[in-house]
């Protein structure tokens, strides 16, 4: 009888065995294809795509000429104290019996020109004086204020906030650039002192937002 009950169920095991098996491999071969499935269908973001993704932020811009008429000359340039003499005598300003040192450079040209802004910025002063004319200041973003003087017209006013290029005057004459004629006094201030202008036009700067 002992026998008999081991055969017994040694063949209930090996039926249930045969019964299992198939299901093992049933789902073996089915996770087998959904994970080809899946890989076939997955887009991977490998480490350069992430890299090449990544915004440019652009820290540095051209500074432009405060004109566009290409009729437009130099009439007085900077005075450089480190300068050659006759640079100099040729950028020295005769007020009646007063010498004057040029801080900025006149452009000149015989019709009155568009005067523009040579960067973004905000307008921090509007002037006018019967010598110097109209002028307006203004303050950019990496630091730098300049000034636009000798206007006869100022199309801005104290506050705004101007894009490099915008039209802010017409040039004009003044008691003090009397000699001139019709021009543009312009100058640029770093760090409140006076610089070459040309040392900033047309030339890459920083810029230090928040500054």
């Amino acid at each position: 009888m002992i026998r008999k009950k081991i055969k017994f169920q040694n063949v209930f095991l090996l039926i249930g065995a045969l019964l299992i098996l198939p299901l093992i491999a049933i789902a073996t071969i089915s996770r087998t294809n959904l994970k080809d499935d899946f890989e076939d269908e997955t887009d991977y973001v490998t480490e350069e795509v992430i890299t090449d993704s990544l915004p440019v932020v652009n820290t540095t811009t051209r500074i432009i000429d405060p004109y566009t008429d290409k009729s437009v000359t130099v009439g007085k340039s900077y005075y450089d104290y480190k300068g050659e003499e006759t640079a100099q005598i040729n950028s020295i300003i005769k007020q009646e019996d007063t010498y004057i040192q040029n801080k900025g450079i006149d452009f000149v040209s015989e019709n009155k020109f568009e005067v523009i802004a040579i960067l973004d910025g905000t307008v921090q002063e509007i002037n006018e004086d019967s010598e110097q004319g109209k002028s307006i200041e203004i303050k950019h973003e990496n630091g730098l204020i300049s000034v636009y003087q000798s206007l006869s017209e100022i199309n801005v006013k104290k506050g705004d906030i101007v894009n490099q290029g915008q039209v802010l005057g017409l040039s004009g004459t003044t008691e003090l650039y009397q000699e001139l004629g019709n021009h543009l006094h312009f100058e640029i201030y770093e760090n409140s002192v006076a610089v070459n202008p040309e040392n900033y036009l047309n030339k890459e700067v920083s810029l230090k937002r928040g500054n």
